[in-house]
């Protein structure tokens, strides 16, 4: 008699979440609950007592998630912070170091440095691509933990795992990777060696922005003589940072459409990425990109080995113009909200020197300036790169003079409206009209550029129509609607 395991998809539904046995009700019921009735004095039922100890909703979650990752035990947490530190408290002592990537979370370096640090615990950042250098880096009696996140962030560097849990492992040390970018859609870390894998739930795993949790997946690995799970558990009980009923409903709810929700992710992500890998090649506005995807990435064919289903959905990019340029770029998406995390159905755009690694500022490991960071959602794909090639486009305006107020649709408005005050002209308003067809959203591109040129004849911008490219960064785009060619008149809408 063979076995059988079921598939991911099928797991992420059933793993954990089985009907009510009193009411046959379908989804598990929220146990919104802070203690447990005893049938006699320490006689529990179901093995419940207290909420912080153990909680149905929270039980079904980490067995959810424990089932997608192939590990020995899950543990919910408040925060993906507070998951980090329930992992690093449950093994480190005063004097421990510990060897981390050096392209990682500005939250895991701010827990080390200035939460850690105090407490007598050392470490060190390295290249997450030089086992050379990670095996360097640790110290005889002294490193307890190798600590890497892949793909990384913001780079999207891809570590070697099987490669990282060798070198820990040959040197009596243990192994944890921080899964959020990845989820366990794409990886699964303990497959490669790892000993634990770090999850910011809020993100992939809760999959809507309206969830902030954490998790520690183990593996049956001993630590101290004892089940490393052990010491998560205590830790996570003894501490408290546990994870509420309703905040593990909603990731389990997240959870079951991971894989669905991923793979959209990743394949909207590499278009993204080859479109702005497209105008970085051209000199248009961009001068890198960064997503395993692409062929171009130095750890293509590592992240290929190493992930499955995708690349997942974060895109990084440098833009040309530097940090002014990126600054702008930020702004001036539609579509791309500005704000910090990832994960979520929506695409999210953020500057991370200033928003998500801010601990590393004024660091050797500062984050350029000009560097964006793109959460791509699930939207129509289409409308991504629209947004993202406007947005260009108001920063190669901006760069050419011209003075670009994008003006958000009111209600009932279907796209943006975008007013040009283009240098030594008058005012140039784009007047938003109603939404064309998605054929025709496909097939057309923004065009504040376009503006400029109507408005202002004696500027010289190239492209397809006359031979050249514009400079800075300037692109031909065009317009979905009407245009009238006047002496500063310009109508159109754009997406």
């Amino acid at each position: 008699m063979s076995l059988y395991t079921p598939g991911f998809d099928t797991r992420a539904v059933h793993a954990g979440q089985a009907p009510d046995p009193l009411t046959g009700a379908v989804v598990p019921p929220i146990y919104q609950t802070s203690t447990f009735i005893q049938d006699d004095v320490n006689v529990l039922r179901a093995g419940h007592e207290y909420s912080r100890g153990s909680n149905p909703t929270r039980g079904g979650f980490e067995e959810q998630l424990c089932a997608l990752e192939g590990g020995f035990k899950a543990y919910a947490f408040a925060s993906g912070i507070a998951a980090e530190d329930a992992l690093l408290r449950s093994v480190l002592r005063p004097g421990d170091h510990v060897v981390i990537g050096s392209d990682s979370y500005g939250g895991t370096n701010r827990l080390l440095r200035d939460v850690w640090g105090p407490w007598g615990i050392t470490h060190t950042a390295v290249p997450a691509g030089d086992l050379d250098a990670v095996r360097a880096a640790i110290r005889r009696d002294a490193t307890a933990v190798l600590w890497v996140e892949t793909p990384s962030n913001p780079h999207l560097g891809i570590a070697d795992l099987a490669g990282w849990a060798q070198v820990a492992h040959e040197a009596g040390c243990l192994f944890f990777v921080d899964n959020t970018f990845a989820s366990p859609a794409l990886q699964r870390p303990l497959e490669w060696g790892a000993d634990a894998v770090v999850h910011s739930t809020t993100k992939y795993i809760g999959g809507h922005s309206d969830v902030l949790g954490g998790a520690v997946v183990v593996s049956d690995v001993e630590f101290l003589g004892k089940p490393l799970a052990d010491a998560v558990a205590f830790a996570q009980f003894a501490a408290g940072a546990v994870a509420g009923p309703q905040d593990c409903f909603l990731a389990a709810r997240g959870l079951k459409t991971l894989g669905l929700r991923v793979r959209q992710h990743s394949a909207n992500a590499l278009e993204v990425a080859r479109f702005l890998e497209a105008k970085a090649l051209a000199g248009d506005g961009v001068a890198e990109v960064f997503y395993p995807g692409l062929e171009s990435h130095p750890d293509h064919r590592l992240a290929a080995r190493q992930m499955s289903g995708g690349f997942g959905g974060v895109v990084s990019l440098r833009l040309a113009g530097g940090e002014a340029a990126a600054r702008r770029f930020v702004t001036a998406t539609e579509l791309f909200g500005l704000s910090v995390s990832l994960g979520g159905v929506e695409s999210l755009i953020c500057l991370p020197t200033e928003m998500t690694h801010g601990p590393l500022r004024g660091t050797p490991r500062e984050i350029s300036a000009d560097l964006v960071r793109l959460s791509v959602g699930i939207e129509d794909v289409a409308d991504l790169i629209a947004d993202l090639e406007r947005a260009l486009d108001v920063v190669a305006a901006e760069a050419l003079g011209a003075r670009v107020e994008v003006v958000r649709p009111g209600v009932g408005a279907a796209v943006p409206a975008v007013r040009v005050q283009a240098p030594e002209a008058e005012a140039v308003e784009a007047d938003t009209v109603a939404a064309p067809p998605a054929e025709a959203r496909r097939e057309s591109l923004p065009a504040p550029l376009a503006a400029v040129r109507a408005a202002v004849p004696a500027l010289k911008f190239g492209g397809m129509h006359d031979g050249g490219r514009p400079p800075f960064g300037g692109r031909p785009s065009r317009a979905v609607g009407r245009v009238e060619r006047g002496p500063a008149t310009w109508s159109g809408a754009r997406r």
